[in-house]
């Protein structure tokens, strides 16, 4: 009987439910949220559900996926000394900043400690923007190029959350470091890969609450956006409708990428990775002569990379990094910064519908948040309700592709000035 005792004491000490807390119930809870919102709700499914169920793996006791603790300098750290040769002596510098110990988390990490090295490493995001570059057409941007100035304008919510977000440290109301305050206002441009690019490498320890709150305004777009474009318009600008773009030939849409990677490069080095490879994407597209790249970059490799990033960053929600005010500040913040940036979008909208003799419909700003292409249909959606005939599609997707750009190059110029 001792024995029988012995041995279910044994295995009780040593299965999860021995390390099951509050904590990681209320986690667990909340993945099940995001099951249910991307299931249910059909909320950005294909990254909700890897989101949702990295969260439930990384929250259940004792499995060792993942080790929080590998990935923090404070508890991991190594100095990697410069070796400094002066004459006939070598001296060894140790100002170089402590790093991560990668050798340690391959030799003692788990299996998404592994896979969250793409992640880290800035991998999985460039990738995931190849898939985007070819299947994306630039064609409505480059027949309207004021369609720039409405994506760019739109970023604006990124930068008025960033300020705010200092402000609030600088009261003592909420203790975020400039690092922290520019991750969380990156939510702002509506764009998942680009926001766990940055966040990854000024704050790694928000990554799991900003993705989780990048990619639930991304999916609420649609309920988000069309209060504030109602608000901001009258019935007049909404139903304006706009003449058709013009044909734009195969020659500009090879050269538009090759000079945007130019340009962008050269003026903001840091957004190289993500707009160079974004640019790459879709020249593989449109220069016809690369089908099976284009097809790989669409479909396969597009899918193995959100899988791969969707399970690691939610592994990255661990209790005692999610379940802080911060997440609830984050939450706020991003909420404001996508609000923000729309308005941003729309009133500059307004501004060009006067200037160019009521011959813009200023809906179309709202687009220049990069979440394409829902926002652009939902520019379509608003003003196709106060007109029928009216058709917006096109001339929206040039502010949404724009706003790809636009955020890439607001997250390189944070991480140039913060990084």
């Amino acid at each position: 009987m001792e024995i029988f005792q012995s041995t279910i004491q044994g295995l009780f000490e040593t299965s999860g439910f021995n390390g099951l807390g509050i904590r990681e119930i209320i986690m667990i809870f909340l993945s099940f949220v995001l099951f249910f919102l991307a299931i249910v709700k059909q909320y950005e499914p294909l990254l909700m559900l890897p989101i949702a169920f990295g969260m439930l793996l990384t929250n259940l006791p004792l499995t060792g996926l993942y080790h929080p603790e590998l990935w923090d300098p404070a508890t991991n750290p190594y100095f990697a000394p410069e070796y400094i040769e002066q004459g006939a002596n070598i001296f060894v510098n140790f100002t170089k900043e402590t790093s991560l110990d990668y050798g340690r988390v391959l030799h003692d990490g788990g299996l998404l400690d592994m896979l969250y090295l793409g992640v880290k490493l800035q991998i999985y995001p460039p990738l995931i923007f190849l898939g985007i570059g070819s299947m994306t057409d630039f064609g409505p941007l480059i027949a309207n190029p004021k369609s720039f100035l409405l994506g760019a304008a739109a970023q604006g919510g990124i930068f008025f959350t960033f300020l705010g977000a200092c402000l609030l440290n600088l009261t003592g109301i909420a203790p975020f470091t400039l690092k922290e305050a520019a991750s969380i206002a990156i939510i702002g441009g509506a764009d998942g890969p680009t926001a766990i690019y940055l966040t990854s490498k000024l704050a790694p320890q928000l990554l799991g609450s900003i993705a989780v709150a990048a990619y639930s305004y991304m999916a609420l777009v649609p309920v988000i956006q069309p209060p504030i474009m109602k608000a901001l318009t009258t019935e007049k600008e909404r139903a304006v409708k706009m003449g058709q773009l013009r044909e734009v030939s195969k020659l500009e849409k090879v050269v538009f990428p090759i000079a945007v990677t130019i340009i962008v490069s050269l003026i903001v080095p840091s957004a190289a990775p993500l707009v160079g490879i974004l640019m790459f994407g879709n020249l593989l597209k449109e220069s016809g002569v690369c089908d099976r790249l284009v097809k790989t970059a669409q479909n396969e490799l597009m899918n193995i990379v959100t899988i791969f990033l969707g399970i690691t960053v939610g592994a990255t929600a661990v209790a005692n990094n999610f379940l802080s005010w911060k997440t609830i500040f984050i939450i706020v913040l991003g909420l404001i910064a996508f609000c923000v940036g729309t308005a941003c979008g729309v009133l500059l909208g307004k501004l060009m519908y006067l200037i160019s003799g009521k011959k813009i419909n200023p809906l179309i700003g709202s687009a220049g948040v990069s979440a394409v292409p829902m926002a652009a249909r939902v520019s379509q959606k608003v003003g196709a309700q106060t007109n029928p005939s009216n058709f917006l599609l096109m001339h929206a997707m040039g502010p949404n592709v724009a706003g790809v750009i636009g955020s890439a190059v607001a997250a390189g110029v944070l991480l140039s000035v913060l990084g």
